[in-house]
C-alpha cells in the first residue's frame, strides 16, 4: 500500500510572474498576504531561474527534469514527446494521486484539450484533472467551436462572444498590455477563478489515505492584462515605479498596466488562500509541501520589451517559495536554483526513481538548512541565444557575439563589460559549453 507518510505536494504555478514582484519588495505596493504567509512559513529563493523563458519549453523542463537543450520542446511550436518520461508518471507509480488544473501547455501547438480537459492526462501520468486553454489560445481555438473546457464553459453560459469581442480589442503584442479596460466577464467566469474552483473540487475529492500531488496552473498574470471591474477598481490611483530604460509607452498607461498586473497577482493570492484553507480543513496542512513558482517572468516594459523570451533577468528570473514539512521557516536565500530542481525535489520526497539523465537537483538539503549553496551557476536559453549566471556575472551568447553583465553593480543589465573583463568572459563561455550542470558543486 502507498505510504501516507509521503508528503502531499501542492504546486502553485502562475504564468508569467516576474521574480521581483513579490510581497517582500517594499518598492511595490503589492497585496499578496497568503503568499507572504507562505514565505514566513518557508524558504524564498531570490536567484531562481527558468531554463527557458517561454511557456512550453519551461514546462517541458519541469515535466522531464531536463535542461532546455534536452527537454524535447525547443519552442511553443512543439508538443511534449509522449515517449518521454515525466515526473507525473513517476509520482503516480509511487502511489500518488496526481492531478492538475489550468494551463498545462504540454501540447502547445495542438489546440485540442478535450471539452472536459482530460485529453492526454493519463499519457502524461495524471490520474485526474482539467487541462484548459491559456488566455490567447482560448480565443484562437474556441471562438466559434470550443476545443477546451474553459471556452466550452463560456459557450454554455452565454459568455463566449463577449469574451471574444473583448479580446479583439486587445489584439496585437503591445495592445495586449496597453488596452487596460476591465473585462465584461463576471468574476465567477474569470479564468483564474473558474480554474481555482476546479482545484478546490479536486482537493475535496482526494482520498485521505493516499498522498496527492496537485498542480494549479493559473493563466495570469500573463498578458492580456484583462481584469474584472472589481479587480481593476481596487487598484485605482495606486502608484508603481515605472519601467527601466523605457520610452515606448506613456507614463500613465504604464501605471495602469502595472496596476492590472498587480490586480492579477492579488487575485491569484486570493485563490491560494482558498486552497490553503481547504488543505487545513482536511487536516493536511502540516503534511503538505506547498510550492509557489512560475514558468518564466515578464519584462513589463523594461528595455522597451514586453512578455518574455529574452535573456534579461525580468524574463528568466522566477519566483520560488517553498513551505511545509522539512523546510526551514522564514529563510531567504540567494542560492542559485533552477525550475527543474523542483522536479528532482518532488521525486526525492515521493521516494520515486529519478528520471533518465535528469539535470534537476533536489532542493531538500537546502530547504532543511543543511547546506547554503546549491549550484555554481544556472543557465537559460531559447532558440539561438544562451545565458549563464553565477550569482554576480551573467554572460549572454547569441549570433551577434557575447555580452557580459555584472548584476551586483548593474542589476538592470544596462552596460556590457565583456571588453573590460576578458577572463570572466572566457570562464563563463566555458560554463555554457558544459553538457550538463548536474553534479557540479
Amino acid at each position: 500500500m502507498p505510504s501516507k507518510s509521503k508528503p502531499n505536494i501542492l504546486l502553485l504555478f502562475p504564468d508569467q510572474h516576474r521574480h521581483d514582484w513579490l510581497p517582500h519588495n517594499e518598492e511595490l505596493p503589492l497585496r499578496m498576504p497568503n503568499l507572504a504567509a507562505l514565505m514566513a512559513r518557508g524558504t524564498r529563493f531570490t536567484n531562481a531561474v527558468t531554463p527557458s523563458p517561454i511557456c512550453a519549453p519551461a514546462r517541458a523542463c519541469l515535466a522531464s527534469g531536463r535542461d532546455y537543450e534536452a527537454c524535447g520542446v525547443p519552442g511553443n511550436h512543439v508538443d511534449y514527446p509522449l515517449d518521454r518520461p515525466t515526473v507525473y508518471q513517476r509520482l503516480r507509480d509511487a502511489g500518488y494521486q496526481v492531478a492538475g488544473v489550468g494551463k498545462f501547455d504540454l501540447h502547445k501547438p495542438t489546440q485540442d484539450w478535450g471539452l472536459d480537459g482530460s485529453r492526454l492526462l493519463p499519457e502524461w501520468g495524471f490520474t485526474g484533472g482539467i487541462d484548459n486553454e491559456g488566455k490567447l489560445d482560448a480565443i484562437a481555438s474556441g471562438s466559434e467551436d470550443p476545443k477546451g473546457p474553459y471556452m466550452a464553459y463560456l459557450h454554455r453560459e452565454g459568455l463566449a462572444q463577449i469574451h471574444v469581442d473583448d479580446f479583439a480589442k486587445r489584439k496585437g503584442p503591445v495592445r495586449t498590455y496597453t488596452e487596460t479596460h476591465a473585462t465584461p466577464l463576471p468574476d465567477a467566469a474569470y479564468c483564474d477563478n473558474w480554474l481555482s474552483d476546479n482545484a478546490i473540487r479536486l482537493l475535496s475529492e482526494f482520498d485521505a489515505d493516499r498522498p496527492w500531488y496537485l498542480a494549479v496552473n493559473f493563466t495570469g498574470p500573463h498578458n492580456p492584462v484583462d481584469v474584472t471591474s472589481p479587480m481593476r477598481a481596487a487598484w485605482e490611483g495606486v502608484k508603481f515605479p515605472g519601467p527601466v530604460d523605457h520610452d515606448a509607452v506613456d507614463a500613465e498607461t504604464n501605471q495602469q498596466i502595472r496596476r492590472n498586473y498587480a490586480a492579477m497577482l492579488e487575485n491569484i493570492d486570493r485563490q491560494i488562500g482558498r486552497m490553503v484553507e481547504m488543505i487545513e480543513a482536511r487536516g493536511e496542512l502540516d503534511d503538505t509541501l506547498i510550492v509557489y513558482s512560475s514558468d518564466h517572468g515578464e519584462m513589463l516594459g523594461d528595455h522597451n520589451r514586453w512578455a518574455k523570451g529574452v535573456f534579461y533577468q525580468p524574463a528568466i528570473g522566477i519566483p520560488m517559495v517553498v513551505a511545509g514539512p522539512g523546510v526551514a521557516p522564514g529563510v531567504t536565500t540567494g542560492a542559485l536554483v533552477a525550475l527543474q530542481d523542483l522536479t528532482a525535489t518532488f521525486l526525492e520526497l515521493a521516494g520515486a526513481p529519478e528520471l533518465p539523465e535528469m539535470d534537476g537537483r533536489s532542493l531538500s538539503p537546502l530547504l532543511a538548512g543543511q547546506v547554503r549553496e546549491h549550484r555554481p551557476h544556472v543557465r537559460s536559453g531559447l532558440k539561438d541565444w544562451r545565458a549563464v549566471y553565477d550569482g554576480q556575472f551573467k554572460l549572454v551568447r547569441d549570433p551577434d557575439g557575447a555580452r557580459l553583465f555584472d548584476r551586483e553593480t548593474d542589476p538592470h543589465e544596462l552596460a556590457d563589460i565583456a571588453a573590460e573583463l576578458p577572463q570572466e568572459l572566457e570562464r563563463l563561455l566555458g560554463l555554457l559549453s558544459t553538457p550538463s550542470w548536474k553534479g557540479q558543486v
